[in-house]
């Protein structure tokens, strides 16, 4: 009997369910015919060997639904026209099995003259019995579509969230880690206000990116002020070769965004473009409205199409690679990063869609659109 176990409970409670409900309507009937039409035992029997005989072919018409369930609507359709016609003459035949042929009527004509009377209202009931069944079939199979599609979709954004929380986790390079941690043990000789200055930075640094686990949008003045601090720590080692400059429309600054979103951009920019000139340079941050739109642009002087590497997609795919995975998932593929090269520096940019509305004191109000935010 294992092999009842192994089907799904929902189809075997259907199953009973449906059983259940006919032993009533056939207790009914089968009462009010033997009380005032046949008053002889017989009567019930054949109620109950009926209703055996029904739940037998409940289990057939649940197999040749599903069977019939893997093809085109147009070929089910046809395959339960058949299903109806065959079901009604296997409940025909043993109706007339238990009422005419046991009182003698045994010859085909009074098989085919039992079954045309058959065919006024006692064949309604042989056909709801047939779709009431089939419905029963389509009505839970669409649910459990339903549920897997919405066990898909938990499945999805947990694994989206676990695939943030990995990046998050590495996106401080360790590099850069251990230059800030070399600056500091320099500066505790020089400066120790300095040094401590440093320490309280790299500390918000990662404060901030430790928070930013929880998978929760950020407004995009935190996010600066987080940029801020790492071009702080970075300028203690590179000096008056880095420059920070920022034009940030106002009306953005409470913006929901993904944490550390604009961080890889940046790194990128001090590692592959300032770094590695020997006069430095200037990075640039700038956020204006668009719109219906937010533009996101880091762009700096340095080497450009002469820098050695773009794009870094290095340390286990940290940077601007899964930058650009986490914008699509958050925002769709027209948020995709944007990347340019040329003799005169580099930039990336990106824009994200914003609903706009216009408050009293005239000024214009931008939002996230929820159905965007996946985390």
């Amino acid at each position: 009997m294992k092999w009842i176990n192994n089907i799904p409970r929902i189809w075997r409670r259907a199953y009973l369910f449906i059983c259940i409900w006919y032993a009533v309507n056939f207790a009914i009937s089968t009462f009010f015919e033997w009380k005032l039409k046949r008053p002889f035992i017989y009567v019930l029997w054949n109620g109950l060997y009926l209703w055996e005989a029904l739940c037998v072919l409940i289990i057939l018409i649940f197999l040749w639904t599903h069977f019939l369930f893997r093809f085109r609507p147009v070929v089910q359709m046809v395959g339960h026209a058949i299903g109806i016609v065959s079901f009604f003459v296997v409940m025909g035949t043993l109706s007339y099995y238990f009422t005419d042929y046991v009182d003698g009527l045994i010859y085909f004509e009074n098989w085919k003259e039992f079954m045309i009377e058959l065919l006024n209202w006692d064949a309604l009931r042989f056909y709801d019995q047939y779709i009431i069944t089939v419905g029963v079939y389509y009505v839970i199979r669409y649910f459990q579509g339903l549920q897997k599609e919405e066990k898909e979709k938990s499945e999805l954004a947990l694994k989206n969230k676990e695939m943030q929380i990995s990046l998050l986790k590495s996106q401080i390079n360790p590099h850069f880690l251990f230059n800030t941690l070399n600056s500091i043990s320099t500066l505790i000789h020089s400066s120790k206000d300095q040094a401590r200055k440093v320490i309280t930075q790299l500390s918000d640094i990662f404060r901030y990116a430790l928070d930013s686990h929880t998978g929760k949008m950020v407004k995009l003045i935190q996010e600066v002020d987080f940029i801020e601090n790492y071009i702080r720590i970075q300028q203690v080692r590179f000096g008056d070769r880095l420059k920070f400059q920022k034009f940030i429309d106002e009306s953005c600054l409470n913006l929901s965004i993904p944490p550390m979103i604009l961080q890889p951009l940046v790194e990128n920019a001090v590692k592959y473009g300032i770094a590695p000139k020997d006069e430095g340079g200037t990075i640039h941050l700038i956020v204006k409205h668009l719109t219906g739109a937010v533009f996101f642009e880091v762009r700096d002087d340095g080497l450009g199409i002469h820098a050695k590497k773009e794009m870094d997609g290095s340390a286990g795919g940290v940077g601007m690679t899964n930058t650009n995975l986490r914008l699509i998932n958050y925002y769709g593929p027209s948020a995709s990063l944007i990347v340019r090269a040329t003799e005169n520096g580099y930039s990336v940019s990106f824009s994200i869609p914003v609903l706009e509305s216009t408050e009293k004191n005239g000024h214009v109000k931008i939002t996230q659109p929820q159905e965007n935010q996946i985390l």
